[in-house]
């Protein structure tokens, strides 16, 4: 049988709850409606979180994705409504989404939206590229 759109999300244990790790995901094949013209919006979706207790299942991520194809959406409301669904859904120490919408009349538009576990810190960025490993020392 074949696949349908969905707006359910679908979730899995965290396997490694006791460490803050780095899960990035990138959408290429986003697409809405512009609610003006009625014409596709495509878009480029970039998610970046650092799970809790559970993570996002890819297969229910795709079919939730793909059930904005025929819904009227702006920019902003869509990606805030999204990352409302997939913390909601999730409810992740941190998450981030990007949405890079293609050129629509000469303009670009990429949204950014942000959600934060209240109290969770970063732990600080660990920099390995710039480690030169003959000489041992920071380059």
């Amino acid at each position: 049988m074949p696949s349908l759109p969905s707006k359910t999300l679908e979730t899995f244990p965290n396997p490694a709850p006791e460490r803050d790790f780095h899960i990035h995901m990138e959408i290429p094949e986003f697409t809405c409606l512009c609610p003006k013209t009625g014409q596709p919006d495509f878009a480029t979706l970039i998610l970046d979180y650092i799970p809790e207790k559970l993570c996002v299942e890819l297969k229910s991520l795709k079919l939730y994705m793909w059930s904005f194809r025929d819904e009227g959406c702006f920019h902003e409301a869509v990606t805030n409504r999204i990352l409302d669904d997939l913390v909601k859904a999730t409810k992740p120490r941190y998450m981030r989404l990007t949405a890079k919408f293609y050129v629509r009349g000469g303009i670009f538009t990429n949204v950014v939206a942000e959600h934060r576990k209240k109290g969770w810190k970063p732990a600080p960025r660990v920099d390995l590229a710039s480690f030169d490993t003959q000489s041992n020392t920071r380059g």
